[in-house]
């Protein structure tokens, strides 16, 4: 039987609001789309009764969801650009530059607790790992570990293919809300920053997304950037140590902050930043000597390595990865000779240069595939991974943002990397950060996140018993309970991006996407004025330490 298509039909009124070419159909309602061409359309009362209803459905829909369909530490690992036989090509290249060529610059320390492991100096002066010495490594690394939150809400497990998506980076400019334009980033962005992802739950931890430019002494800006961090959030956080006799005070301050000496260790909070290596294929001894402050300190390492395609690393993609997993492979050897087992994340962090012109690129399809294949070959390894996606190059919070960051944050989360770092607020190649950027990376990495989750096969999802119940019935499913139950358990709903007709979205102002963002931006930063701290330990850690 044909079914009536006027307003007292059968067809229910949530269906005039589904989609616009809906009308392009046999059986479907032709006022939806009169309405989107601005028709009037005359309605009794009955009919405006039943618009008040579909407006608090409407409304009530619109509104965030209780749960989230797809929430960080979703497991991925289903993209795999490389094969076995090519992960193993890499990672015999790997070895071989670590036991033939070796690695420059050692400091004495490393050199001594290296060689009492079976390394040694070769005839190029260069501290070299046989195969074996690395495996063991590999073998006794730890595989997984908590990073915690101060909050218990907020622990991760950092390990198999658990992916989450958190932030890093140094940017020394800012996207200022109210000009548009970049200036001098400062210690007040970087508290900012913080109470901003505080509220934002895509973004798992925060490592300092800023260098504060108004600090100039160094220990000053390590004291002051982890004081904004523990002030404005409870989340995992991640932070930079200059020099190595900065961790001690700084872990001491973590203590006041969690009740008393030694309680930073039971429940390490704040992972180090350090990037061991100078590529290509030399240590830094700076970040040697952080190193070991840290193992001393109980502050968990990220262990980074940055080589950059065809300046400091190999322009090869084959060639790239497998130096740079050597490096990586040597940054991890560093820990563990020192102390077998300690808490690493592996960060090979593949970047890629114009080599047009030899300006850093932060994103593109190559930054894409290497991010993913340096996940897969960590995960592979059986080490707890870090990549850096979605560093976006463009300036503004435009289409060529969204496309450089979602593209590479996908990459990322579906080959399984465990930590994505740069993954939100991070623009113009790393020199700016944003606080537009941070609320709708946090909405793309929503929906990133239900792309890692896939989909659920089982007797329920398929649904069989009710698409009989809709085909012999009312022939829709709107208001089935399949479909109910399905609204917020398989579909993550974006609160920026606009899903309006034409006409709805030109009667609401026709604002763009950046400017959303800038409302919700300055709306969180209005409202949202955490103080973990409370005064008394604030005043406290004031007469102590410089801070601002």
């Amino acid at each position: 039987m044909k079914q009536k298509t006027d307003h007292h039909g059968s067809i229910p009124a949530i269906l005039r609001n589904v989609n616009p070419l809906a009308s392009a159909y046999p059986g479907q309602p032709q006022n939806h789309y009169r309405r989107c061409q601005g028709e009037t359309i005359v309605d009794t009362g009955k009919t405006r009764s039943r618009r008040a209803g579909r407006a608090a459905r409407q409304k009530e829909r619109r509104s965030p969801p209780t749960i989230s369909a797809a929430p960080p530490g979703q497991i991925g690992g289903r993209y795999r650009p490389l094969d076995d036989r090519e992960i193993h090509a890499i990672y015999t290249t790997a070895l071989k530059l670590l036991a033939e060529l070796g690695m420059g610059q050692a400091p004495p320390q490393l050199i001594e607790a290296a060689t009492a492991k079976g390394a040694a100096i070769n005839g190029l002066g260069r501290l070299a790992f046989p195969r074996m010495l690395v495996e063991d490594v590999v073998a006794s690394a730890a595989k997984s570990f908590v990073l915690y939150g101060r909050d218990p809400r907020y622990d991760i497990e950092v390990g198999g293919e658990r992916v989450y998506f958190g932030t890093g980076g140094a940017a020394v400019q800012t996207l200022d809300l109210d000009t548009g334009l970049y200036r001098p980033s400062t210690l007040n962005d970087l508290h900012d920053f913080t109470r901003l992802i505080d509220g934002l739950p895509n973004i798992s931890w925060f490592t300092r997304c800023c260098i504060a430019t108004d600090v100039p002494d160094s220990f000053d800006l390590d004291i002051n950037t982890a004081y904004a961090l523990i002030r404005n959030t409870q989340k995992p956080v991640g932070t930079a140590f200059t020099l190595g006799h900065h961790v001690a005070p700084i872990v001491e301050m973590f203590d006041m902050a969690l009740g008393g000496p030694g309680q930073f260790r039971k429940r390490p909070f704040c992972k180090a930043h350090i990037s061991p290596v100078v590529s290509p294929m030399r240590y830094g001894e700076d970040a040697v000597d952080v190193t070991i402050a840290c193992i001393q300190q109980g502050v968990p390492i990220n262990s980074i390595i940055a080589a950059q395609s065809g300046a400091t690393a190999p322009a090869t993609l084959a060639g790239f990865l497998a130096q740079s997993l050597a490096e990586t492979l040597a940054g991890l050897i560093l820990v563990n000779v020192f102390a077998p087992g300690y808490p690493v994340i592996f960060s090979n962090w593949p970047f890629v240069i114009d080599l047009r012109t030899g300006a850093f690129c932060g994103s593109g399809g190559e930054s894409a595939v290497l991010n993913a294949a340096s996940a897969q070959i960590s995960n592979w390894l059986g080490l707890p991974s870090g990549v850096a996606s979605s560093m976006a190059d463009a300036k503004a919070v435009d289409a060529q943002m969204g496309a450089e960051k979602a593209l590479s944050a996908v990459a990322a989360g579906l080959a399984g990397a465990n930590m994505v770092y740069e993954s939100a607020g991070m623009m113009a190649s790393l020199l700016g950060a944003s606080f537009e950027a941070f609320v709708l990376d946090d909405e793309m990495l929503s929906a990133v996140h239900r792309t890692i989750r896939g989909i659920e096969v089982n007797d329920e999802t398929l649904g069989f018993e009710a698409i009989r119940d809709v085909v012999l019935g009312e022939g829709h499913f709107l208001s089935h309970p399949l479909t109910m139950a399905a609204m917020e358990r398989d579909y993550a709903w974006p609160q920026l991006a606009d899903r309006e007709a034409p006409a709805t979205w030109a009667e609401q102002g026709a604002a763009d996407i950046w400017e959303r963002a800038r409302q919700r931006a300055k709306q969180h930063l209005r409202d949202h004025h955490p103080d973990y701290l409370g005064e008394t330990l604030t005043t406290r850690l004031k007469s102590r330490y410089p801070l601002k």
